[in-house]
């Protein structure tokens, strides 16, 4: 009998989780927050927003985990990786993987804990939150759910259809021979809607429907671009669009054509609140060092000037510590780099 679980079954954890049992799979729900499991295991997985559901699940605290797995899904923030995936090497099965579901650009350092053989990357392409212990809302319509999968090398054909067929219990999960180029495109958008709507406190859509949010969000998005090309990587299609031909501009007259662009290209995700806002709001540390600080970072390192995710970083920063909070007005902090 083949064991799954998720690890860090917070939000999008939840979500994925329910919609697995509820479609006829067995997997165990894994997350620290004890008040969240209790719930979970009282009243089971509720679902909201785009969708109304209520699932019984499977769910249990570190401390509570036995046996070995097949497949972990790992969901948790970045900011703890070394120690997290340290931990679950212990849980892993012989031929057991774990599949990255996190942001920014994480398999690398998976792999050196537990080998490439054993680690799989996945980009998810809809988002949730964590609305009360067991209560999540979905704020991506349903007909736009999607995943994006690759493999290190090593990883057999079987075991990726293996947790392919896992993951298609909630939506289409497509193939993605560049692993690298759909993580750049996804840290495109989370460098872009995530960081930018945690500056101005609100959802992907304060972001794409702002007038001057957008002007910024362009330039965040070129930064991104240069940054990953300068890698030499291709940015993967997202959801069946080219996100360099549509946002990429080199002068005046494209970059407002692209910017007229973002509203519609968001507009199925424009209920998203940023999971680095929900982090602030609970007065925990976030993950931007993994979103737009490793824009920054590699940004540096490749000699690609990055002034508005440097800025977004420290505003970000700022509202960790408290000397600012999240709000619209905190858009107008990057008029002195407008030009």
């Amino acid at each position: 009998m083949k064991r799954y679980a998720i690890y860090g079954a917070g939000s999008l954890g939840t979500v994925l989780g329910a919609f697995i049992t509820k479609n006829g799979g067995k997997i165990d729900l894994i997350n620290r927050n004890r008040a969240h499991i209790e719930a979970l295991q009282k009243n089971g997985a509720i679902i909201k927003g785009t969708i109304d559901m209520q699932v019984p699940v499977v769910a249990y605290t570190p401390d509570e985990m036995e046996g070995k797995y097949d497949c972990i899904l790992l969901m948790t923030k970045q900011l703890l990786n070394k120690e997290v995936v340290a931990f679950l090497k212990n849980y892993l099965a012989e031929d057991g993987v774990i599949v990255t579901l996190q942001n920014g650009l994480p398999e690398p350092g998976i792999a050196e804990i537990v080998g490439a053989h054993r680690t799989m990357g996945c980009v998810v392409e809809w988002g949730a939150a964590l609305t009360a212990p067991g209560v999540c809302t979905m704020t991506s319509e349903v007909d736009s759910l999607s995943f994006h999968m690759g493999k290190m090398e090593g990883i057999t054909d079987e075991k990726f259809e293996e947790v392919k067929e896992l993951l298609e219990l909630m939506c289409p999960v497509y193939e993605e021979e560049n692993l690298i180029g759909a993580r750049w495109s996804k840290l495109l958008i989370n460098a872009t809607f995530s960081g930018l709507g945690t500056v101005v406190g609100g959802v992907f859509g304060d972001v794409s429907e702002n007038k001057s949010a957008r002007k910024v969000a362009i330039r965040v998005m070129k930064e991104c671009i240069d940054v990953g090309h300068a890698a030499g990587a291709v940015f993967a299609p997202v959801q069946g669009k080219n996100i360099v031909s549509l946002f990429y501009y080199r002068n005046a007259l494209k970059r407002a054509l692209a910017t007229m662009l973002i509203p519609i290209a968001m507009k199925k995700h424009r209920r998203i609140e940023p999971s680095m806002l929900q982090d602030i709001k609970k007065g925990k540390p976030c993950e931007i060092d993994a979103i737009n600080g490793i824009v920054t970072e590699w940004g540096r390192q490749y000699g690609v000037r990055t002034p508005f995710n440097d800025r977004i970083v420290e505003i970000v920063k700022k509202c960790e510590k408290g000397e600012l909070s999240p709000s619209a007005e905190n858009i107008f902090l990057f008029d002195d780099l407008m030009h």
